[in-house]
């Protein structure tokens, strides 16, 4: 199964659970009385319009390179993680904004049983990150590490509204706002984790040079390649789930500009070979002098 499969395959996972997770948490706020429920309701359903955004991303980021785009259309990736991030700091201002609205408001205690379901749905938000991010490192996805951390974001509020209720529940009468508060801090840790994801997304969008570990990786097997005594000027830049690389690989400087140009295709194989998350290669070659 190729990276774009995994990521559309999974992506359909976090739709699903996030549609069916809307739904039980609306209802068990509604009826348990507890708005901190609903709070995470609303979350969830933002993440399903998320999720869908990313779909849509990955199914445009399949595309082959053409002749106006040579280098695939990955780059759609970064700009869905904006969009996913759009998606977060909107319903957390939501949350917020509706969580001082029922602090102000006199309401009834959430009912006692809104408990289990909110430790059934940390369980399983949980678990969906666990699935998740460790599908987004497999395909180098940071749109599916964004929806991943929508699951952990989700799964954070609903420990928030867990540990609200129970303070309702357990002092009674003045303590009703507990959840209430309860969905407001969670709507700060929502904001902060929208930075954390929209970071990276930044830095693919400029190109930044963050792949220290994988530039290792190129030079450690480009001198496994006969002929290549060396390497320098690494540039990478990363497009949806592959890197584009651009290195200066050296060779003795005795030998034919067509002996040097067969070495560097070898190098190009190799490579491509050896680390199959690579997208185009381009091999400078430089004579040892």
């Amino acid at each position: 199964m190729t990276n774009e499969q995994t990521a559309i395959r999974t992506t359909y996972f976090s739709i699903l659970g996030n549609t069916a997770l809307a739904i039980i948490k609306g209802l068990a706020g509604f009826f348990g009385n507890s708005y901190a429920l609903i709070a995470d309701a609303i979350e969830s359903t933002t993440d399903v319009f998320a999720s869908l955004l990313v779909l849509l991303g990955f199914k445009y980021a399949k595309r082959p390179a053409d002749t106006n785009h040579p280098y695939g259309h990955g780059k759609i990736e970064p700009l869905i993680t904006f969009g996913v991030v759009a998606f977060l700091v909107v319903s957390a201002t939501i949350i917020a904004y509706e969580s001082i609205q029922h602090i102000q408001t006199p309401h009834k205690t959430p009912k006692p049983w809104t408990l289990i379901v909110l430790g059934i749905i940390i369980i399983w938000k949980e678990i969906s990150f666990q699935i998740v991010i460790k599908k987004s490192k497999q395909t180098n996805s940071f749109s599916l590490k964004a929806d991943a951390w929508h699951h952990r974001s989700d799964a954070i509020t609903s420990v928030m509204a867990f540990i609200g209720i129970s303070i309702a529940i357990l002092f009674g009468k003045g303590y009703e706002t507990a959840d209430d508060w309860a969905a407001l801090f969670a709507s700060t840790f929502i904001l902060y984790n929208s930075y954390l994801i929209l970071r990276p997304a930044l830095g693919e969008i400029m190109d930044e040079q963050l792949y220290d570990d994988l530039i290792i990786e190129i030079r450690e097997k480009s001198i496994e390649v006969q002929g290549v005594l060396g390497t320098e000027k690494y540039f990478i830049r990363k497009a949806g789930m592959y890197y584009h690389v651009d290195l200066h690989a050296i060779v003795d400087g005795g030998i034919s500009v067509k002996k040097g140009h067969k070495i560097a295709h070898k190098l190009k194989d190799y490579l491509s070979i050896k680390i199959p998350n690579l997208g185009q290669i381009l091999i400078h070659i430089e004579p040892n002098e």
